[in-house]
């Protein structure tokens, strides 16, 4: 039995096919998404049509390398970018483009839907969450004010993922996990904010689709689109999520005190939990899951911009990026790159190299203040989860980076936890192809939960596991204080 497993993110579209009897993917397909260029700055935008090229582009290659396994397609789930609101008319016509996440252009009318409700404490109050400049609220309020004759067509407001759930199955709804993402929903109760709503248009709840749990089914796939595909039968549709909720199920994240860490350009830490995590600070955000549980999340754009500082001025390879950051000793003689509130033209947070001396400023010891850089601002976002009451019971690596040895090792020493990769390095695709299984055999009449699943088929990479360095993880400890000391002290300040 197969189940397909598709995740849409911002650059391409990958559909992996899971043989649950062998437990491993066994054909994939892929195909790219290129952004809309001539916008303003600040624009990062998408036309959602394109997705749907791709997603069928991607099926394709996948069911022909296939071949006659097709016929056992059972299921389909998808995952998709985590920000973005698509806006049909009443004849479900595409209204524009899709704004998505890092797009800046609406933050004027984040900061007003913001300050209605009294700042960070009040949306925090409200919903759970501050209020961000790519949500859906600052968009529906943006395209109120900018696009009027856009918003006055307006019929239906939908997430990415149930875009594309909405095209392979004809329904229309959203699960709690892609809700919590929007920035309309009240994440410690599960329902739509209705004072939100009403503050940027009364009628905006009857363009909402209706909210459902993430264990539920979306429905079956259209007949004639199964037919297109050769595939027979009835393919259920499970409900998808956000793709940093599929990535926590293929990483075999599904229980409480599970990590999720993403080392990539758009990091990101997130755990899982079975209460909401609420942070009266703002930084953490408190989100929904694509299991019913929450998930506690901290994201960093630009995560690893420091190793490609690095890379690039030495024009090394990622190999001997490696190399130099497993040369040098931890702590990289004093040299440390610090993290300030101040942003770059691109949205991404501003870093500083500090204690820079004759005798440290080398080749290896920048490559490893790099390293130890990216890893420092994790940890600091995993205590930042952890000062909440959340307790961290393992760690799971996914991303391109997660690839590395000396980086899981790193992660590991800095977080003093174990640490393992993700199996196949990116775990989006499958875990939409293992909440398709859970959904099917629910569906069926069948008892197979998340854990059973995850236990089975969302192993760990082989021969990744890391265990931490004490001696080192008590000075990454001391040097992640100093840090944070630092940053604090020089934000606002030209020179470091």
């Amino acid at each position: 039995m197969y189940f397909l497993g598709i995740d849409s993110n911002a650059h391409r579209t990958v559909v992996a096919a899971l043989d649950l009897e062998l437990a491993a993917v066994v054909a994939e397909g892929s195909s790219n998404h290129q952004m809309l260029s001539g916008l303003p700055k600040g624009s990062r935008e998408q036309d959602p049509a394109g997705w749907i090229s791709a997603l069928d582009s991607a099926v394709r290659q996948c069911l022909s390398r296939l071949g006659k396994g097709r016929d056992r397609v059972a299921g389909i789930g998808v995952s998709a970018q985590s920000q973005g609101v698509v806006a049909l008319d009443a004849d479900n016509r595409i209204l524009r483009p899709t704004k998505l996440a890092g797009d800046t252009t609406m933050q004027q009318e984040c900061e007003e839907i913001s300050q209605a409700f009294g700042g960070p404490p009040g949306m925090i109050e409200l919903v759970g969450n501050i209020a961000s400049p790519d949500s859906a609220p600052a968009f529906l309020h943006w395209l109120k004010k900018r696009e009027r004759h856009h918003f006055e067509k307006l019929a239906t407001i939908l997430m990415p993922h149930d875009f594309l759930n909405y095209w392979l199955t004809g329904a229309k709804r959203m699960e709690y996990g892609d809700a919590s993402l929007s920035g309309l929903m009240d994440v410690r109760n599960r329902t739509w904010s209705q004072p939100m709503l009403d503050l940027i248009d009364a009628r905006l709840a009857a363009c909402l689709p209706s909210l459902y749990s993430s264990r539920g089914s979306q429905g079956l796939l259209r007949a004639d689109l199964a037919a297109s595909w050769g595939l027979s039968g009835e393919i259920l549709v499970s409900a998808g999520g956000g793709t940093a909720m599929m990535e926590a199920i293929g990483a075999g994240n599904v229980s409480s005190g599970g990590v999720t860490v993403r080392l990539g350009y758009q990091g990101r830490v997130a755990g899982v939990s079975v209460e909401p995590v609420i942070d009266p600070r703002g930084q953490v955000s408190c989100l929904c899951d694509s299991t019913d549980q929450w998930m506690p999340t901290v994201a960093t754009l630009g995560a690893t911009d420091p190793l490609e500082m690095v890379s690039s001025t030495f024009g090394w390879t990622s190999d001997k990026l490696e190399q130099a950051v497993e040369a040098a000793p931890c702590g990289a003689e004093g040299l440390v790159f610090l993290p300030l509130s101040e942003t770059t033209e691109r949205g991404v947070p501003a870093r500083f190299l500090h204690g820079m001396t004759r005798e440290n400023y080398n080749s290896l010891n920048l490559a490893r203040a790099a390293a130890e850089g990216v890893a420092l601002e994790f940890g600091h976002n995993l205590e930042c989860i952890m000062e909440l009451g959340f307790e961290p019971k393992h760690v799971h690596v996914a991303g391109d980076w997660s690839r590395s040895a000396v980086w899981r090792q790193l992660v590991s020493d800095v977080f003093g936890l174990p640490v393992a990769a993700v199996k196949g390095g990116d775990g989006a695709a499958l875990g939409s192809a293992l909440q398709s299984a859970v959904t099917f055999f629910a569906e069926s009449g069948e008892d197979l939960s998340y854990q059973e699943i995850a236990a089975y088929a969302a192993e760990p990479a082989e021969g990744s596991r890391c265990e931490p360095n004490r001696e080192e993880h008590e000075r990454y400890r001391e040097i992640l204080s100093h840090r944070q000391f630092l940053g604090e002290s020089l934000q606002g300040s030209a020179l470091v």
